[in-house]
This record gives structure tokens, sequence and C-alpha cells, in this order.
């Protein structure tokens, strides 16, 4: 199946770069670009793309508001990778926070972008090798939450739980499935199960929620996405 890609930065000169690189692979297409989240949040809408790759600094409206508008619309059921030139700070939190699926440096190899953008279509989170769960912790104590955290967690069963904290230590379906010995589907099912449950788009912010809620801790895993 072809994954449709949208690229969004304000730099014509970086978002053709993206648009070029993954438009050579043969089941990618890029069927559209813009340059302010404005541009963004329309051509999302006409042009239904399946990832959008974000840069958060932009006129207008930056990427971060453009992500949130995007997602809460319900009117695509595209994810979202946001771009950045600088390390992590608040705004990555806040980007994942939105909807985001994960975000990558802009410096990526053009190998590593191609598998972000992969990766993210399947549902899986991608956050650039840098980046720790304690960074994500970090923000989420700083932040912050609104919601009744302890409730929704209870809605899952023991081995959800299991699964969730696993996800939180970067781990792969695979990887959780030799560790609790079980079988990938059941693994599958078991995400599938949690992600609904908590009202949760994917696993990055599945990652996030464990933070939030005290499932996982800082220093408890300190290995990147």
């Amino acid at each position: 199946m072809m994954l449709r890609v949208m690229v969004v930065d304000d730099q014509a000169l970086v978002r053709r770069g993206f648009a070029l690189v993954l438009d050579n692979e043969p089941d990618i297409e890029v069927v559209a670009e813009a340059g302010t989240g404005v541009e963004a949040i329309e051509a999302a809408r006409t042009q239904q793309p399946d990832v959008i790759l974000m840069d958060i600094r932009m006129p207008e409206m930056d990427g971060l508001e453009a992500t949130a508008r995007i997602l809460e619309t319900g009117d695509t059921a595209c994810r979202v990778i946001i771009l950045t030139t600088f390390d992590p700070d608040e705004y990555v939190f806040r980007a994942l926070r939105a909807g985001a699926s994960g975000f990558v440096l802009k410096d990526i190899p053009p190998e590593a972008l191609v598998d972000a953008v992969r990766t993210v279509a399947e549902g899986g989170a991608m956050l650039a090798p840098g980046i720790t769960q304690r960074l994500i912790s970090q923000f989420a104590q700083k932040l912050g939450t609104e919601r009744n955290l302890a409730e929704r967690l209870q809605r899952l069963t023991s081995r959800e739980r299991e699964v969730l904290t696993a996800i939180a230590a970067g781990k792969s379906n695979a990887e959780i499935a030799e560790a609790l010995f079980i079988g990938a589907a059941t693994v599958k099912s078991h995400v599938s199960s949690l992600l609904s449950k908590l009202g949760l788009r994917d696993r990055a912010q599945a990652v996030v929620f464990a933070y939030e809620c005290g499932l996982a801790t800082p220093g408890e895993h300190d290995v990147g996405f």
C-alpha cells in the first residue's frame, strides 16, 4: 500500500529535500507540502495524508498548534512526526501530548527518515535516539495533568499494565513477548486493548501516560527509543 506523506516546513529547501528523499521510495508518495501551520491544516483536510512531517517553528501558526488542531478534528486518521533542529525541550513533550507520534531531528540520515515514516504509519512511536524516558518523565512531572490518571490506570488488567510498562521501557512487541513469555500476536492484542481503554492514539502517548501516572519513573529505564 502506498503511504501518503505531507511535509511541513517554512524553509522551502528543507521541505523539498525531505520530499525528494521520501518520493524516491517505491511505497511512499509526498502528496502535499506546506510552509505554515495554517497551510498544513488545510492541506491535511484536503489531501488526507497518512503521515505528516511537521516543523515546530513556523510563521502564522507553529507546528504544535497545527498538530493539535489537525488531530483534534477527527477529520483525518494521519499520524504526525515532529521535525526539530534543536535539542529536545518542553516543546517535544507538548507535541506528544498534542497527539504527535514522535519526533526526529532535521539532520536525520535519509534512510532513518524513511524508517521513521514507515514505523509511525504502522502505529509505532519514533523518538530520536538522544531522547530518553527520563526527559519525558521530567516534563510530565513539571506540567502535571488535569485528568484522573489513577482511575484510568485501573481500567487495565495486570497483564496490560505489564505491557504498558514494557512500552515505556522502549521495548518492541517481539521483546515484550519474549520477556513475558507470550506470543507476539497476544502482545499486539494487549497493546490495542490498553490504548483503547486509556483513550490513547499510539505508543508515543502510552509512554507519556506511563510516566504521568507513575507506572514508570525517572531513571528506571535509561535507554532511548
